[in-house]
């Protein structure tokens, strides 16, 4: 597997230490290990979780390091990730970016406790994992994420009061979804669109980056 991982990140262009390297592969254990017991992931085959999961998720790190960098943020930031489920991709987020303190929060308990293990396992001090309903968190996040999560119109509504006066939404997608983008809410607004290439996947993959429009920010922060 470690192989196999090495190949992809290449393909990715990512460059992460050893460390980071077996801590993504004691990840996927972990979840294997839980897998049995609480059902996290449908995924079971090791070399099938490796792709539809680790790089699938590592595919966002680029250009999640990329906005962080031009956002004035790298060397800091808060990150939800929302419906997180067994930490994709925040699990992996937390591991290839030791500076942004990320937050993995599901409605199910069995999967925050996953998280707060994981954590625990991989000795990851900047994740969390948290047992709650998005709409009830008001702390700011300068990223609020999520993957195959909900429909864009949901995923904004329900983490609007997560998200920083000028944090960003960071939606990962399979196809373009178009239909989702005309159903958003007033004030939500695309402002930029990038196809994400998994490798040894050949499904579509996208990632669609939105924030508040200036209607919808406080009036000091306008």
């Amino acid at each position: 597997m470690r192989a196999a991982l090495l190949a992809g990140l290449q393909a990715l262009q990512l460059e992460l230490s050893e460390h980071q390297v077996s801590q993504l592969l004691d990840y996927q254990a972990l979840i294997a290990k839980w897998t049995k017991v609480y059902n996290l992931t449908a995924v079971r085959d090791p070399a099938e979780m490796l792709t539809h999961h680790l790089l699938d998720s590592l595919a966002a790190i680029q250009p999640l390091q990329r906005h962080l960098v031009q956002a004035g943020l790298a060397q800091g930031s808060r990150l939800l990730d929302v419906g997180s489920g067994a930490g994709l991709p925040g699990v992996v987020i937390a591991i290839c970016c030791p500076t942004v303190a990320v937050t993995c929060v599901d409605t199910v308990a069995k999967k925050a406790a996953f998280i707060k293990q994981a954590a625990l396992a991989l000795k990851l001090p900047n994740l969390t994992g948290l047992h709650a309903r998005v709409e009830s968190i008001t702390q700011p996040f300068d990223v609020v994420c999520s993957r195959a999560f909900a429909s864009l119109a949901d995923f904004t509504q329900w983490s609007v009061g997560a998200l920083a006066p000028q944090g960003v939404w960071m939606a990962m997608k399979g196809k373009h979804p178009a239909d989702e983008l005309a159903a958003l809410p007033p004030g939500v607004a695309l402002f930029h669109v990038e196809q994400l290439q998994v490798p040894g996947l050949a499904a579509e993959r996208c990632m669609l980056w939105l924030r508040r429009e200036a209607a919808m920010l406080p009036e000091n922060q306008v």
